[in-house]
């Protein structure tokens, strides 16, 4: 289930999965599957969970959603605790003093183990009823393997949706927490609109898909400025990017292994931030690469896979993840702030006020 606002697009039944993108891509290519939902890992070198549905079904309506949910955490453990993220941070920043890298984006997950089971369906209506635009995503990503898991979430950030030849993608980078006094959340939008540190953050990703959409496409368009974009719980700075594909049928598949994963969410030079990541975090698994779906004639939307969580076959045991983009000037305090209030995407949708 894809949820967005413009509408929705649901896969039901499994003909065929996929554990290897190109395998997929392949037999998309091939006409040996009519479309192809699910999702792509950070690192491509892992294991997939793409599914080629009986049925693609679109809608011309979001989600309605439903309120939060009324779940409690009765165990939690965090990946790293604070002072180890901000030491993370800090020897990023000093690897980028050096030169051996312009940006890294360094995440933090959560472990949480609930009072009560919640199913798929209901915690996706919640992330859908969480936020104006009503995003939300689930996938079973168990599929393959039958372990039960799906990823769900509610990603605000669009990596490309493609119709025909026309191709657009909306990245964000660089973000601030809301408030709920109208005078501070004015203040604190302004403030990061005028954010040398978040613009530059910003500017690395606009830069990656200019470059790698050169590749494919020709007149994009892509504005000098970011602008302001908002979720329930962040601000963020946002550009809307559009090209036109030399070739129709590219396959918005091909594009979404082209274009992920951006700066907003791994750094550049893309394989060093990588790198920096899988030793410093291990195996993102699919935090952070991308969830969408495309048809037989090559259309289709992918959303980077953010503000999301893994929730097992037990319905109670879940991990959600939250990250940040880590440039010469950023500070330690103000990062690890910034993943608590990325959290708040996840735990508001379960109706959960405070971590143990």
């Amino acid at each position: 289930m894809l949820s967005r606002p413009h509408g929705t697009v649901r896969g039901e039944g499994v003909v065929r999965s996929f554990t290897d993108v190109d395998e997929a891509s392949a037999a998309l290519r091939a006409g040996e599957v009519a479309s192809l939902t699910g999702a792509i890992p950070f690192d491509v070198r892992d294991p997939a969970a793409l599914i080629a549905p009986a049925r693609l079904r679109t809608g011309e309506a979001p989600l309605p959603g439903t309120g939060p949910l009324s779940r409690r955490a009765i165990s939690t453990v965090l990946h790293p605790g604070a002072d180890e993220h901000r030491e993370r941070v800090a020897h990023a920043i000093k690897r980028i003093v050096a030169g051996d890298v312009g940006k890294v984006v360094l995440a933090r997950s959560v472990d949480l183990v609930l009072d009560e089971e919640v199913r798929p369906d209901e915690f996706i209506d919640a992330l859908a009823g969480g936020n104006a635009g009503h995003n939300a995503f689930g996938v079973d990503v168990g599929a393959a393997t039958g372990s039960g898991t799906w990823l769900v979430g509610a990603s605000p950030e669009v990596l490309l949706r493609k119709s025909g030849s026309t191709v657009t993608c909306h990245p964000y980078a660089g973000s601030a927490a809301r408030s709920a006094d109208p005078a501070v959340d004015r203040a604190t939008a302004d403030e990061l609109l005028a954010s040398a540190k978040d613009l530059a953050e910003h500017a690395f990703v606009v830069d990656h898909l200019r470059e790698r959409l050169g590749l494919l496409c020709d007149d994009i368009d892509a504005p000098s400025e970011p602008k302001l974009e908002s979720t329930g719980e962040v601000w963020h700075l946002a550009t809307p990017i559009r090209a036109t594909l030399r070739d129709p049928a590219t396959t918005a598949l091909d594009l979404a292994l082209l274009l992920g994963p951006t700066p907003a969410v791994c750094g550049t030079p893309s394989d060093v931030a990588a790198q920096i990541i899988r030793d410093v975090e291990g195996d993102r698994g699919f935090y952070a690469g991308a969830v969408g779906w495309c048809d037989a004639a090559g259309d289709g939307e992918w959303m980077v896979t953010i503000r999301c969580a893994e929730l097992a076959a037990d319905g109670r045991s879940l991990r959600t993840w939250a990250g940040g983009g880590i440039v010469e000037h950023s500070d330690p305090q103000a990062e690890l702030e910034e993943t608590a209030f990325k959290l708040r995407t996840v735990l508001n949708a379960l109706g959960i006020a405070e971590l143990p």
